[in-house]
């Protein structure tokens, strides 16, 4: 067993990377490819109006709202959520998921650590 404290937790600044456009990006791996070969799980934390570019993973996602209001997105539709809400995305399926333009917002990430993205313009 293997407890994690979330004060010992790197935050990482992903603002930056080619994924993300808006505002400020902050990813805190929780548990990954170090600990297990199952999962990849993370909190990502965006600023008001940050969000990423549509794109797919080539395993199932699993977002889970942890603060604020987020919009998840796929090509047809788009869906407000906040703490507590959970979306489902399959493998495969374009979306993109960020902050409301007025409110910061946190979602809990579930996918493999050997899943891929492949971003869309």
């Amino acid at each position: 067993m293997k407890i994690i404290k979330r004060d010992e937790i790197e935050k990482i600044d992903i603002t930056d990377r080619p994924l993300f456009f808006g505002g400020k990006v902050v990813r805190e791996p929780i548990v990954g490819e170090e600990l297990t070969s199952t999962y990849s799980f993370a909190i990502v934390d965006f600023a008001a109006g940050a969000r990423n570019k549509l794109h797919t993973h080539t395993c199932d996602q699993i977002l889970f709202a942890t603060k604020g209001k987020g919009i998840v997105a796929t090509e047809r539709e788009e869906v407000v959520v906040s703490e507590g809400d959970t979306a489902f995305i399959p493998a495969g399926e374009k979306h993109w998921h960020g902050a409301t333009p007025d409110s910061d917002f946190a979602h809990i990430t579930l996918t493999t650590p050997d899943s891929k993205t492949e971003a869309f313009d």
